[in-house]
């Protein structure tokens, strides 16, 4: 298997490289050069599986020789130990054909542990192999950068620098990130919002001296196994409830688009989706161009979800290499045109294929906080914001009742305490394992939104 850039101009990779490499040197982001298939045979031989097993399964034509079976099987092992639920990611029914998929029992409470604990893992491997060291940089809006943490703090191999928005994030997840005090570790409050701090990201890795010299890695969602790594879930969850026999529809809450696109892969793999649902909140560039073609930005801002306050959402490019037929050219012009101009409009034909995939709907901060009220008085489920808008949205978007509709609940809703009391009158408490959180001492740096003043931290700090 090899990899190559939505942009063109980059060279071919395999899984390895392009998992430590991260953001393509031309800008943009490896995705495969084709989608493995599985046979309907296949993917119902999943059925009674754990969750282990199905993802050895699904990622395995992705990997290549990067591993051995041995050796991967291991990783997968490792990655998910950690996690505090035997199913990893258990189904919950709500309705008579509607079901949430909690992704938030792992270690730091959000759907990214799903992806970062294997890729930590996977870095490690790989690394201690080579004899080498990283410098991992990323951007955060709120719960990349604690799972990012969580899976790298205390390894030999690293470094890792969190850039999150200063002001802008929970008291739960900015804690998550500034308490550990491993000396690989470092966060970053950034004077800005998401969007500043993954430009900024993208700014270091397009400076080529500083990637080189620093050894630069990436595990945003830019980064291609963060996206397989949540291909699984969709696998596992929809062979619970009957596929590949019947089809399965899932609504996504989003806002850089990399766990919806990991269900669009899923189904380009041959697993039967009926529809994606893209929910957004107030922030609602994705909304909006299902509905209009029109991809602009219109300023971030500040929500109760505030992992999905987002405008530049970086997994779209991944979507628009296949809505342009795989053509790298078009996609460095709509890039162009979306950092220069603040957006495009895509083709009738894009729009079409776009539409054939994906519905979409938006929720207000008022429809969020009465759907964190309407969960726990019909259900007795007490969601995060995020999970919220997804539910409001799987609602109104439901259509054939026959066929199930999964809501991917992301984040546990301990990391949102203030926004669930005030909507629904109860203060969810954080597990045992973290209940100390708000005892322990901080440790963060202040910086500008400033490549220069950025990159001067990280190069002073960097043991690469």
């Amino acid at each position: 298997m090899r990899y190559i850039s939505t942009r063109g101009q980059a060279p071919a990779l395999t899984f390895e490289q392009a998992m430590l490499t991260g953001l393509a040197r031309d800008g943009g982001l490896y995705v495969p050069e084709s989608w493995p298939q599985m046979s309907p045979d296949e993917i119902a031989a999943l059925a009674g599986l754990s969750y282990e097993d199905v993802a050895f399964r699904v990622m395995k034509p992705f990997i290549g020789d990067t591993f051995t079976d041995t050796e991967f099987r291991a990783i997968i092992e490792r990655a998910y130990a950690g996690f505090h639920h035997d199913a990893r990611v258990p189904l919950v029914q709500l309705g008579a054909n509607d079901f949430l998929l909690e992704l938030h029992h792992g270690p730091t409470l959000a759907f990214k542990d799903v992806a970062m604990q294997l890729i930590g893992q996977m870095f490690e491997a790989a690394l201690t192999r080579k004899n080498e060291r990283v410098t991992i940089v990323g951007a955060t809006s709120g719960d990349t950068g604690s799972a990012a943490i969580e899976a790298f703090r205390g390894l030999d191999s690293v470094d890792v620098f969190i850039m999150y928005p200063h002001g802008r994030v929970s008291d739960v997840q900015r804690r998550q990130m500034t308490t550990p005090d491993d000396a690989n570790i470092h966060a970053l409050a950034v004077d800005g919002d998401f969007d500043d701090c993954q430009a900024r990201l993208k700014d270091m890795f397009n400076d080529f001296d500083f990637r080189d010299g620093v050894k630069l890695a990436g595990v945003n969602s830019i980064n291609w196994a963060r996206v397989l790594a949540q291909v699984v879930y969709y696998f596992t969850a929809a062979v619970s409830l009957g596929a590949p026999m019947r089809k399965v529809s899932f609504t996504v809450p989003t806002g850089n688009f990399g766990d919806v696109f990991a269900g669009y892969v899923a189904k380009r793999m041959g697993l039967p989706i009926d529809r994606l649902v893209i929910a957004t909140n107030q922030n609602d560039i994705l909304h909006r161009t299902l509905a209009s073609g029109d991809h602009s930005k219109s300023g971030v801002t500040p929500s109760i979800s505030p992992s999905m306050d987002i405008q530049v959402s970086s997994n779209f490019e991944r979507l628009l290499f296949d809505l342009y037929d795989r053509e790298g050219a078009a996609v460095a012009q709509l890039m162009d045109d979306l950092k220069e101009r603040g957006g495009f409009t895509l083709s009738q034909g894009a729009l079409e294929r776009l539409r054939a995939e994906f519905d979409s709907g938006r929720c207000s901060e008022e429809e969020t906080a009465e759907t964190i009220r309407f969960a726990q008085e019909h259900y007795g489920q007490v969601l995060c914001p995020h999970s919220a808008v997804a539910l409001k949205v799987a609602r109104e978007q439901r259509g054939d009742p026959a066929t199930p509709m999964v809501i991917l609940a992301t984040a546990h809703a301990a990391k949102f305490p203030d926004a669930v009391e005030a909507a629904c009158g109860i203060r969810p408490a954080l597990p045992p394992h973290m209940a100390d959180l708000f005892e322990r001492k901080e440790r963060f740096t202040r910086v500008a939104n400033d490549l220069s003043a950025i990159e001067d931290i990280i190069r002073k700090e960097a043991r690469a």
